[in-house]
């Protein structure tokens, strides 16, 4: 790692928010340390996506991180639950759906909390958005700042920041953003009930979500679909 480079965690699904945010991180001159997690995910295909990601924008260095969130449930990425599909735009924002995984992005940065003291790293990004947020509690501005506060009482890492470089952005602005950093959407996955092949449903959330991102732009989703 160039002395020039600081270092940093950033945490990666192998989707679209997660590789924009890891090239944001190299833009700014971090050695990016990507985290991705098996957590008993249905939509475990993200985490070769995430492989390649973290290969192609030049992460640090990528671990995988296995965890098993499926011994609670809770969750339709988790559990024997059905993944919603085909709901209104209007219904996407209203209440917590069933795909939130119960304090998933808390386990995560503690995690990332954990490799950034070993690494010495003082900053996490997180690619989280409260535009087009599917009402996922733990994607609120409010809980990365209120986590930021913890994890800068609970380690050593008295100047940590985590950075959230897609918070106030909707998914047309943050496909904008990675075009202009060379992210290449083909290799991301972002479906939550993908087919055996890791073809993409179209009609989940986080596929209506996209879909409506890459229209608004006037633009073909490259991600291959069922």
């Amino acid at each position: 790692m160039p002395a020039d480079q600081p270092p940093a965690v950033v945490l990666l699904s192998g989707g679209m928010d997660s590789a924009t945010t890891l090239a944001i991180a190299r833009e700014a001159g971090f050695a990016a340390h990507a985290l991705s997690f098996r957590y008993g995910q249905r939509h475990a295909v993200e985490l070769a996506a995430a492989h390649t990601v973290a290969s192609t924008l030049g992460a640090a260095s990528h671990r995988i991180v296995t965890i098993d969130l499926g011994q609670f449930g809770g969750s339709a990425l988790t559990a024997d639950l059905a993944v919603p599909k085909d709901r209104p735009p209007a219904e996407l924002a209203d209440g917590v759906p069933v795909t939130y995984v119960p304090a998933r992005n808390t386990i995560f940065l503690a995690f990332a909390l954990a490799h950034a003291e070993v690494l010495g790293a003082r900053d996490i990004f997180i690619g989280v958005t409260a535009v087009d947020y599917s009402g996922y509690p733990d994607c609120r501005p409010e809980f990365i700042r209120a986590f930021e506060t913890a994890g800068r009482l609970g380690t050593r890492l008295a100047g940590l920041t985590i950075h959230a470089p897609l918070i106030d952005l909707g998914k047309d602005a943050i496909i904008a953003r990675g075009l202009a950093l060379g992210v290449d959407y083909g290799v991301t996955r972002s479906c939550y009930d993908p087919d055996a092949a890791g073809a993409a449903c179209g009609r989940c959330d986080a596929c209506q979500l996209r879909l409506a991102g890459f229209r608004r732009l006037g633009l073909e989703d490259p991600a291959p679909y069922g």
